[in-house]
């Protein structure tokens, strides 16, 4: 069968986990969970829950991104939830047991690997499916080499809306998205301010912030 392949996850979970722990990210990934059963529509449905991402197939591009760009709106209105990532490749899948596998899973896996946080990235096929949709914008990024893959794949990032971006900030400790006007903690280091979830991370920074601190 031929279908439409989406992976998608928090961006940042390992540094969350370590922040704020094994109970609050483990219910972090139960919300995730919950969010993409709610985004799917028609032939689309979640295959699999694997630890901060989900793997979803249907059999149009459209309908599958149609779901991914439902998730990713959901996540950014959830407050204090991290930025999700998300890739998706169109090609025969072959199904067994409820499962999917093959060289489409594997590609969609690599894309959303590649993805930074808050990015939908697809491949030509999905491009060349959803190139009517309305309010979306495709932006290639040239072609990438994976590894395990002969040929490199061209992708292109999809840009949805007319609204400007968010005035969300990434908290540099468990890499949460913050508002500054909201934010719990903030800290000013040479002449660079830092935005906090929480006291908790504030003071983990504090302690040492070149670890944190990303260029």
């Amino acid at each position: 069968m031929d279908g439409t392949i989406l992976f998608a996850d928090l961006a940042g979970f390992t540094a969350l986990t370590e922040a704020h722990g094994d109970e609050d990210a483990a219910d972090l990934a139960e919300r995730f969970y919950a969010l993409a059963r709610t985004a799917l529509e028609g032939e689309a449905r979640l295959v699999k829950t694997i630890g901060d991402a989900v793997l979803v197939v249907g059999d149009t591009s459209s309908r599958v991104m149609s779901a991914t760009l439902r998730l990713v709106q959901a996540a950014e209105s959830e407050p204090g939830f991290p930025a999700l990532r998300a890739g998706l490749h169109a090609g025969p899948v072959t199904e067994r047991g409820g499962d999917v596998f093959g060289a489409t899973v594997n590609v969609a896996a690599r894309v959303a690997a590649h993805a930074r946080a808050g990015q939908i990235l697809c491949t030509a096929p999905v491009a060349k499916a959803i190139a009517g949709l309305d309010h979306l914008r495709l932006q290639s990024i040239g072609a990438v080499q994976f590894k395990n893959v002969v040929e490199a794949v061209e992708l292109f990032e999809l840009v949805y809306g007319d609204d400007p971006p968010g005035r969300d900030v990434v908290d540099p400790v468990c890499r949460m998205r913050v508002d500054p006007a909201k934010a719990r903690a903030r800290l000013e280091i040479d002449g660079q301010t830092f935005f906090f979830c929480s006291s908790t991370c504030e003071q983990a920074f504090a302690r040492a912030p070149v670890s944190y601190r990303r260029g």
